[in-house]
């Protein structure tokens, strides 16, 4: 199958991103130069875009783009990374609920493995809630173990409900 037109503007934009030489100014010069060359309505112009202000420490800016990509229908794979990225914007801004809101019903990759539940984790425990967030990690870590796993599931439950089902010590 031959590339097309999509897939050569993605690979451009992946050859930015793995430009380890490239500073933060020269990504997001070159990242809105490529998300320029889209149509105004293609989500991925600005998901991309949030990720070079993500990247560079320019979160407020991030943000703006995150919430224009997901208003124009980001989907896929690209959603859930959207979902993670944004979320952990609006962590590094303080907007705590928002991120565990996203997270929460985020978009699910098999490819990005656990990352969702990782960055719900920390999106927990900045909002003040780090029993429920190690409690999320510890299961995050259950399938990859091979034995104990009732053991952990065990202790997350006591994590987010307390001992015997009383109120948990967060």
């Amino acid at each position: 199958m031959t590339p097309g037109p999509r897939d050569e503007w993605q690979e451009r934009v992946d050859a930015v991103w793995a430009d380890a030489g490239a500073d933060a100014a020269t990504v997001i010069e070159r990242i809105a130069a490529l998300a320029a060359e889209l149509p105004e309505d293609d989500p991925r112009g600005p998901f991309e875009l949030g990720g070079a202000f993500d990247s560079g420490g320019h979160e407020a800016e991030a943000a703006e783009q995150y919430a224009r990509a997901v208003e124009l229908g980001l989907s896929g794979g690209a959603r859930a990374q959207l979902d993670i990225q944004y979320a952990s914007t609006l962590r590094n801004l303080g907007r705590f609920d928002e991120a565990v809101a996203m997270l929460r019903g985020s978009v699910r990759d098999p490819g990005l493995g656990a990352s969702t539940e990782a960055f719900l984790a920390l999106a927990l425990h900045s909002a003040g809630r780090p029993g429920e967030a190690l409690a999320v990690a510890i299961e995050a870590l259950i399938p990859t173990l091979p034995r104990y796993r009732r053991s952990l599931q065990g202790y997350a439950d006591e994590l987010r409900n307390g001992p015997a089902g009383g109120p948990a010590a967060d």
